[in-house]
């Protein structure tokens, strides 16, 4: 994540401490157990990983942000299917310890298994638990109890390290368990996240390197034995190895170069940088160059741009011009932020961002693949896979312009090595959209050559980065270059192929040895050649229609567009090399059974379907390198036919075909369910007299001194009460009045975009901008107060959550004046009493964990829960989302609905369907509240937004049976509010080769003991 200006601040608090020894015990294989293996090695090149040399390529997945566990496997399966190697994960303290002392690591929160399924999936883990992780998580995941501590989070306070201790026992032992020494995927262990403020900023010590090396201890007293890698904010140097107490083993440092603004699409906000690689010099030269994070998409905020045009800013272009440059300077671990995001259910989420996480990731948040980013990063890592010289290649300190290309328009960087040299082109001008030709002048083993040799010019695209080879192996044969780039190369019985791409109409040209090949050459008609030798000069011009190829002995190249090389997939066959698959909206993987059944796991979606004349839908796949053993294939385990394929490279290449029918989707209209309603602002009313079981706020001190000192005569701090689960807060004051009150001034704190209401007594106090903003995080304003015989009552309601501003009453202040015929005299005391979700941190759901309630009624009675019977809680009925309120208040309805989606067969996205957001609330402001079977899916602003569609997965959605859905509308001006609209959308089905979908426990209500 982009470590954020509030959150530095936020988290910035420290203490000086005494160093403290690190006690890293050596690593061991486990004898036991014949597939474990030694921890990761590692020099100033790369990590060595099974003794050899690992590129360590991949993205950010938050298991927590998708809470189906049985689609962890679909997440991590399409990460793979890219050609990623490791998968990067966070671990929210604040969801595994709601309370002091009670560990919970099951069901949805279940980390262990998310290993588990790494282990089967084949990806490598990078486990980043934290104790604090941002990732714009709440708190940036440190538990709210953590406000009531004297000492300063993330330093070395005694208090706050002794409330990490169980915390951090715990989740180190799980991820100790999933080490490769333990024959699990852990590989890279990353205590703390960005602890990077620097002390000029924060105004005293901080960093503190005595707390980062606590943290370390803990992790080694776990039994945490793999490296330390950490993730420096910015290339600073902070905790490098030789750096003393708190050092780390390979320094890291996270980048974020576009800035954080999606209508940004001139990238005007940003840079791309070319001296990375003499800064990584400068910081950590023993280490192999590291970015734990890197830009993979953006985060987006309440009345932010949405994540549909986010996704156009962080684009194919964006991966292939940002994403190269790390490249050129010689990135050896490089990790994406994020590859998938997922979703902020359950109030998770910190209080700038909404209920989407998608990120403009690769992956979508409906787990999705349509993005052309996906299909990009495809291209990319599938390279990196098959060019091992790259981890021994050394980058150009700084690129010079013209160096290598006559043309000063165009900037090339050498990353050279001995298996082969990478020359990294792209435009000076990066941010130009449009085209430039150049040549290039390239030094290699046959000689500095003037490329292309064979007449034209290249030409580079605006916003695009080519990676020209040099000498580059290619299996017995050798590339002495090509301006075309490689997806990937296979040996396989007998062939060897090679697929080569390039941008549509673009001259390429390759020179390669063919003494290892034979001398026999068959080329397509496009194809121009020449012979020097024992080389051999090719010239193609890249078409759209026709697939151009080029035989050389026992080598055939695939000479496609760059868009048609997207269909292509590189599987993973074990005991043989990996398949090249044409076709498919992903293939998930392959094996061989010993019967000679070749079983392929693949995803069709209408774009991968083709029409026969007969009319059946079918979906076609070209299998090539198919081993001479495979008798017969199956898809999906069913059997198919398949023929061999008649082209020139048609040795062992199968060609098969999938029926492919989608299925009619019918889903149920919201509005004519049998919605039953229910107010739930009971305590508006003045014979409302449950909240004497509401805790007192009668703390006359605390310790959360953070924004103020509190100027109220009792702390009415949430977080004082054991309430930090988000969502809303209800505050309910009694004073007797004198008769000489005439005003009421209140200030109220709520995070970003919150929103207060308040009545006096039962009489709305309406402030237009108190229904809140994108950007105001405190809210003051004054009334007049009416004299009540008898007194007076104050409701103030607040949402939102961050960790380490308080959430409540600020400040309130009565103004006396001389009504009654005397003066102004004492202000009346207040008794206040504060309410969130039921319990507090003694939350009463472990299921669905402490974050998921907030304070409303319904909420605090579990009303949104499955199987309330007909006459609990005085429901109406007949009364839907779409009737609303009339008044301001919380209106709250329920209703089930049955799904029938097709069988396990496919997958078909859901979302819930909001009005579009009317940012000049002509239509009345209000919020909406969405649940899905218990669980909290959507939060919605009418005014602010940007999100109106919310994705729910199967899983916590029954595809198959009966859900529960319940939507509270808060209504915060006169006139009350209502839904215009609402309804469930389905996206594009694809037929799945996924792990069958497991529904998640949605335990049902039960009366809850002591609610109110």
């Amino acid at each position: 994540m982009k470590l954020l200006p509030t959150l530095l601040t936020a988290a910035a608090l420290a203490l000086s401490t005494t160093a403290l020894s690190p006690s890293s015990p050596p690593p061991t294989t486990n004898k036991r157990n014949p597939i474990t293996y030694n921890p990761p090695t590692w020099d100033n090149a790369s990590l060595l990983l099974l003794g050899e040399r690992f590129l360590l390529f991949g993205g950010e997945v938050h298991p927590f942000r998708l809470p189906v566990p049985s689609l962890w496997h679909d997440v991590l399966e399409k990460t793979k299917a890219l050609g990623l190697n490791t998968v990067s994960f966070s671990v929210p303290w604040a969801l595994l310890e709601g309370k002091p002392g009670e560990f919970r690591a099951e069901g949805v929160f279940d980390v262990g298994k998310f290993m588990e399924v790494a282990r089967e999936v084949g990806v490598w883990l990078v486990a980043r638990p934290g104790p604090y992780i941002n990732g714009e998580v709440t708190g940036g995941g440190l538990p709210g109890w953590i406000q009531r501590l004297k000492g300063h989070p993330r330093t070395a306070d005694v208090d706050y390290l002794a409330a990490t201790d169980n915390y951090a026992a715990k989740i180190g032992a799980i991820i100790a368990k999933a080490q490769i020494n333990n024959g699990g995927k852990v590989i890279l262990y990353q205590p703390e996240s960005e602890y990077s403020v620097s002390r000029t900023l924060i105004g005293f010590n901080f960093p503190d390197p005595g707390y980062m090396q606590y943290v370390e201890d803990q992790a080694r007293r776990a039994g945490v034995v793999v490296p330390f890698i950490n993730n420096d904010a910015w290339n600073a140097g902070h905790n490098a190895p030789g750096t003393g107490v708190g050092e780390v083993d390979i320094y890291g440092q996270d980048l974020y170069p576009l800035d954080i603004n999606c209508d940004d699409m001139a990238w005007d906000k940003g840079s791309l940088r070319d001296s990375l690689y003499s800064s990584h010099l400068n910081t950590s030269p023993s280490t192999p160059y590291a970015m734990p994070e890197f830009q993979g998409g953006v985060v987006d905020y309440w009345g932010g741009s949405g994540f549909a045009r986010c996704a156009e800013r962080f684009n194919h272009e964006q991966s292939r011009v940002f994403y190269k440059n790390n490249f050129a300077a010689g990135v050896k671990i490089f990790n994406l932020y994020m590859i998938y995001g997922g979703t902020n259910w359950g109030n998770l989420g910190y209080d700038r961002g909404y209920t989407s996480y998608d990120y403009a990731a690769a992956i979508a948040e409906d787990r999705t693949i349509a993005r052309e980013k996906y299909s990009e990063l495809k291209l990319q890592a599938q390279f990196f896979k098959v060019s091992p010289g790259y981890l021994e290649a050394t980058p150009d300190l700084k690129p010079t312009p013209g160096f290598y290309s006559p043309n000063q328009e165009i900037t090339v960087t050498a990353v050279v090595g001995p298996e082969g040299s990478f020359y990294v082109t792209r435009k000076t001008a990066y941010k130009d959209p449009g085209p430039v030709s150049y040549t290039l002048k390239l030094p290699t083993s046959k000689g500095v050559i003037t490329i292309p040799h064979l007449g034209g010019t290249l030409t580079m695209p605006g916003r695009d980065t080519r990676i020209h080879v040099t000498d580059y192996p290619v299996g017995d044969t050798t590339l002495v270059y090509c301006t075309g780039e490689v997806f990937t190369w296979q040996e396989y019985e007998g062939q060897t192929i090679l697929v080569v791409y390039g941008g549509m109409g673009e001259t390429h040209e390759l020179l390669m040895k063919r003494t290892a090949l034979g001398m026999f050459t068959k080329t397509s008609p496009g194809v121009k050649t020449k012979q020097d030798g024992q080389h051999l000069y090719a010239q193609w011009k890249t078409t759209e229609d026709e697939e151009q190829f080029i035989r050389a002995g026992n080598l055939y190249i695939y000479l496609i567009a760059r868009e048609a090389a997207y269909n292509f997939w590189v599987t993973d066959l074990p005991g043989h090399s990996p398949l090249i698959i044409r076709g498919g909206y992903l293939v998930r993987s392959a094996k061989l059974d010993s019967d000679g059944t070749l079983a392929i796991r693949a995803d069709f979606n209408r774009s991968t379907a083709i029409d026969l004349p007969r009319g059946v839908n079918t979906a076609l796949l070209e299998i090539m390198g198919v081993p001479r053993s495979a008798k017969s294939v199956t898809i999906n385990s069913h059997p198919t036919t398949h023929t061999l394929n008649t082209a020139p490279n048609g040795n062992n290449h199968w060609l098969v075909r999938t029926d492919f029918q989608p299925p009619s989707i019918t889903l149920p209209d919201l509005p004519t369910l049998p919605w039953r309603y229910l107010n739930t602002l009971p305590e508006l009313s003045p014979s409302y007299t449950d909240d004497h079981l509401w805790p007192l706020a009668n703390h006359t001190t605390t310790n959360n001194t953070y924004l103020q000192t509190p100027s109220t005569p009792t702390s009415l701090f949430a977080a004082d009460y054991t309430f930090h689960a988000g969502g809303a807060l209800l505050f309910r004051g009694h004073f007797t009045a004198t008769g000489h009150e005439t005003t009421l001034t209140l200030q109220t704190q709520g995070g970003v975009g919150f929103a207060s209401l308040v009545w006096l007594n039962d009489t709305f106090q309406t402030d237009a901008a108190w229904a809140g903003n994108s950007t105001a995080a405190f809210k003051r304003a004054t009334w007049p107060v009416r004299l009540v015989a008898g007194g007076a009552i104050c409701n103030g309601l607040v949402g939102g959550d961050e960790m380490k501003a308080p959430r409540g009453i600020m400040d309130y202040r009565f103004g006396m004046g001389g009504g009654g015929g005397g003066g102004g005299g004492e202000a009346p005391e207040v008794e206040w009493r504060v309410t969130g979700n039921l319990g507090g941190e003694d939350y009463r759901d472990e299921v669905r964990g402490p974050l998921n309630e907030g304070g409303l009624f319904a909420e605090r009675m579990g009303y949104h829960q499955p199987g309330v019977p007909e006459g609990e809680g005085g429901f109406v009925k007949g009364r839907s989302p779409l009737d609303g309120i009339e008044e301001p208040g919380v209106g709250f309805w329920t209703a089930e609905m049955v799904l029938d989606i097709p069988g396990e067969r496919w997958d078909v996205p859901l979302s819930f369907e909001f009005p579009g957001i009317d940012a000049g609330g002509g239509s009345g402001r209000y919020r909406a509240v969405l649940w899905v079977n218990g669980f909290q899916f959507g939060r919605y602003i009418s005014h602010i937004g940007p999100q109106t569609s919310f994705p729910v997965p199967e899983g916590i959605l029954n595809y198959h049976g009966t859900n529960t859905i319940a939507i509270a509308i808060w209504a915060t001006q006169p006139g009350g509010a209502r839904l215009s609209s609402l309804s469930l959308k389905a996206g594009t089905p694809v037929l799945t080769g996924r792990q069958p979908v497991v529904n998640v426990a949605a335990p049902a209500w039960t009366a809850r003991p002591g609610a109110y």
